[in-house]
């Protein structure tokens, strides 16, 4: 009897095993030919309500309002920092340390002096010789060309950091300083820009909020959502649906929340970004060794209590990979910069531009064709922290495409995780003669006979930006191709809109988003043909050695019995 049950256990099995192969390389669902559902709904939440945000009672011990030393019609910017130090003695010297005054920065794994003073990056290529319309994003006033004095505390800009009146406006061609009086802006547009009350923004100050910090950061690369992706000024006042962490009826973070500020030193880097945090336990802040601007700062290298096997994935995947499913998800981000376009004039000689369907500007005379795009699935590399840039006076290969910078990470390492990443396209100029990246002299008045926005000359224009920086240009220029990365790390989805875990383990659209990660193993995905044969060949054997075992053992037991009669 039992061997009568045993046969009938090995056949099952066989049934088992011979349909498991029949239905290998069936697709999920086992119908090949089903329309495939989008892979990830463009988040599942409406877009957000504007409301105006509700001022909250300051606990502030101090009103600046009722200082003397503001109570006064300031006709300048260092007017207003030279009242600022009277009390706040120490604050000029702590921001001439900063990468925000000295824009700046020596990585130290990689010994690159970086920073926007010294890179050529593929949006608005270089300051050089373009300090006077580059520097309103400096914290500081007066910077129109290489004899600005660094060491001058009263050259330092308090307001666009700390007033709260939300007019404070510091104009691209200014060098830095806001509008004092009427003026004309942009130029030729009949625009007419009003001046800045600093008395009132000066009496206003207190902790920088987002509109501080997105007074810049919003509009990097030279244009609202232009450079990251991920910051906008969608994050000016956002609800949960764009970013869980800002969300203005909720935690209604400011950015300086993350990015703990001492001394006026801000943390965290996009040149020497912290990939992975070993932090084990959570609220790290006040540890001079830490940035305090990564997840774990506050959630630590477990933040899953309720599905513990996610914290698993934790360890090779950066938080931001599934938390933000999508980055572009208030403003279009632009995605490409073509400047091998600019120049084209009209049919009365005049510069133009055009739009693309969905409003934003597809090509200006001035910076050629642009590409913009809106919820855009990152691209998902491995990352470890150490990135290289193609400087200046870098050789380059104009065949191939340069990476203005390179992030390094690998499956093997140990310091690297999976990172969402904006990739950004660009053709620049760059000299046939010595393989290098060319500086060019965007910005200038109606005077100036070298800048390209007005005299759409790039041979003056190179020869002039190459001058500022004390470099000869060859004459013979051509367009290369190149890309620059960008880390996810903004507008941080709420929980039910991370990722699922089928968009990376079974998409209903074939395709997972870590798919082109080399050195990933995805059950349920990564297969391998010549591997899955030689398994199944494995368990074919196994299941006839059963068989064979279990038929010996059937024939000996009806030997012996018949032996026995």
């Amino acid at each position: 009897m039992r061997a009568k049950h045993l046969l009938l256990l090995t056949l099952y099995a066989g049934a088992a095993v011979w349909s498991a192969l029949a239905t290998a390389n069936t697709p999920p669902g086992g119908v090949a030919s089903v329309e495939p559902s989008p892979d990830y709904p463009k988040m599942t939440l409406p877009a957000p309500e504007i409301k105006a945000p509700v001022k909250k009672a300051s606990k502030s011990t101090a009103d600046h309002g009722k200082f003397k030393e503001l109570q006064v019609d300031f006709k300048s910017g260092p007017e207003v920092t030279a009242a600022c130090l009277q009390c706040h003695t120490e604050a000029g010297k702590q921001v001439m340390h900063s990468k925000h005054w000295t824009w700046e920065y020596l990585n130290p794994q990689t010994n690159q002096k970086l920073g926007k003073k010294h890179i050529v990056n593929n949006f608005c290529t270089a300051i050089s010789s373009n300090q006077e319309f580059c520097t309103a994003c400096h914290a500081g006033y007066g910077w129109k060309d290489d004899s600005f004095d660094f060491n001058n505390q009263g050259n330092v800009d308090c307001l666009v950091c700390h007033e709260s009146t939300g007019t404070y406006r510091k104009l691209p061609g200014q060098a830095g300083h806001p509008v004092y009086k009427e003026i004309e802006f942009p130029p030729h547009s009949g625009k007419i820009v009003k001046p800045v009350d600093l008395k009132a923004a000066a009496q206003s100050v207190g902790k920088s909020g987002r509109n501080n910090c997105g007074a810049c950061h919003f509009f990097g690369g030279g244009g609202d959502a232009v450079k990251h992706g991920d910051i906008d000024t969608s994050l000016s006042n956002p609800s949960k649906y764009l970013d869980v962490h800002m969300d203005k009826d909720g935690l209604n973070f400011s950015c300086g929340e993350c990015h703990k500020t001492s001394g006026h030193d801000v943390p965290g880097s996009r040149y020497a970004p912290t990939a992975k945090d070993e932090g084990g336990k959570a609220h790290m802040r006040g540890k001079e060794d830490k940035n305090p601007a990564t997840c774990q700062a506050c959630h630590t290298n477990a933040p899953h209590k309720q599905n513990v096997r996610l914290n698993s994935h934790a360890d090779k995947i950066a938080c931001q990979t599934c938390h933000i499913p999508e980055f572009a998800r208030g403003k279009p981000t632009k995605t490409m910069w073509d400047w091998s376009t600019a120049g084209k004039l009209d049919k009365n000689g005049k510069p133009y531009t055009t739009k693309a369907p969905n409003g934003q500007v597809a090509y200006d005379s001035k910076k050629g064709d642009f590409k913009y795009e809106s919820n855009v699935i990152p691209t998902y590399i491995w990352f470890n922290g150490t990135v290289n840039y193609t400087l200046r006076d870098t050789k380059l290969d104009p065949t191939k495409l340069v990476k203005i910078n390179s992030f390094e990470g690998s499956p093997t390492d140990g310091q690297s995780k999976i990172w969402p990443i904006k990739v950004f396209s660009g053709k620049q100029p760059y000299d046939k003669a010595t393989n290098q990246l060319l500086i060019p002299h965007t910005y200038g008045d109606e005077h100036d006979s070298a800048a390209f926005w007005q005299v759409f000359d790039w041979n003056k224009a190179l020869e002039a930006g190459m001058r500022s920086v004390n470099q000869n240009f060859s004459g013979d220029f051509g367009f290369v191709s190149t890309e620059m990365y960008w880390p996810i790390t903004h507008m941080v989805a709420p929980k039910d809109d991370a990722l699922s875990c089928a968009q990376c383990h079974q998409p209903s659209v074939g395709v997972g988003r870590l798919d082109n990660v080399p050195g990933v193993y995805m059950p349920g995905r990564s297969a391998n043909r010549i591997l899955d044969m030689i398994g199944w060949s494995l368990a074919l054997l196994t299941l006839l050695g059963v068989l064979a075992h279990g038929a010996g053992r059937i024939y000996a037991a009806r030997k012996s019995g018949g032996h026995h009669h």
